[in-house]
């Protein structure tokens, strides 16, 4: 079970390589050692995979719960990466796999908007946030396109679509001292769901069509 990922990594590339319109833009950006959170907009539940075969690291991911029900399924998710997370409230149990992961310089790939959106991207939680404040690992944005043609999983190996991965400069959350509150979480939050929304379209940008005053604030205050 071990080999599934380099497996079905394996099939997935040489897929997109002769099958699908594909193209990757910024692999310079990932970095190549250290803690490293994903951050991408989700439009298919193809994302992950998509996500993995774009990185030249082996990447891992929180799933919601209910795909890791079928015995097989469960398996095989776990396999690939997968972790699974309660949505309906905080999973301490999730929390503490991530930060495991982190600190053993792992690369933890998040969806921080909860669900998918091809409609344009929807105000994210604040979860992401949460874990990158407390490991202090880099984050990387990602904007897909083209993965909300997909229907199902079995699609990966069969991609028909214009697929396009853009990833852009990781950067860090600034040290905040002491807990921080609800209004200071959303703007970190926002901060970093802007650098997402800047390497899309603006066709998929939705909720962050315009970078929020406090998210263009902070961003400054980081680069």
């Amino acid at each position: 079970m071990e080999l599934l990922y380099p497996f079905c990594d394996f099939l997935q590339r040489g897929a997109l390589r002769v099958i699908a319109d594909w193209k990757v833009t910024g692999v310079e950006n990932v970095p190549p050692g250290g803690p490293l959170i994903v951050v991408a907009n989700h439009l298919s539940q193809t994302d992950p995979s998509f996500v993995g075969a774009a990185i030249p690291r082996r990447p891992y991911f929180l799933a919601k719960k209910e795909l890791f029900s079928h015995p097989i399924a469960g398996r095989l998710i776990r396999s690939y990466g997968g972790h699974p997370l309660n949505r309906g409230g905080v999973d301490i149990a999730a929390y503490r796999w991530a930060m495991r992961l982190l600190d053993h310089d792992g690369t933890l790939v998040l969806f921080p908007e909860g669900t998918r959106s091809s409609g344009g991207m929807r105000k994210a939680r604040d979860g992401a946030t949460h874990i990158a404040l407390n490991s202090q690992a880099s984050i990387l944005p990602v904007g897909i396109t083209g993965s909300e043609a997909f229907g199902s999983w079995a699609n990966v190996f069969y991609p028909k679509a214009r697929i396009r991965v853009n990833i852009g400069r990781a950067f860090t959350l600034p040290h905040i001292e002491g807990r921080p509150n609800r209004d200071v979480l959303r703007s970190l939050t926002d901060m970093m769901m802007d650098r997402v929304a800047m390497l899309l379209p603006p066709e998929y940008r939705g909720a962050y069509g315009l970078p929020t005053a406090s998210g263009a604030a902070l961003t400054a205050a980081v680069d």
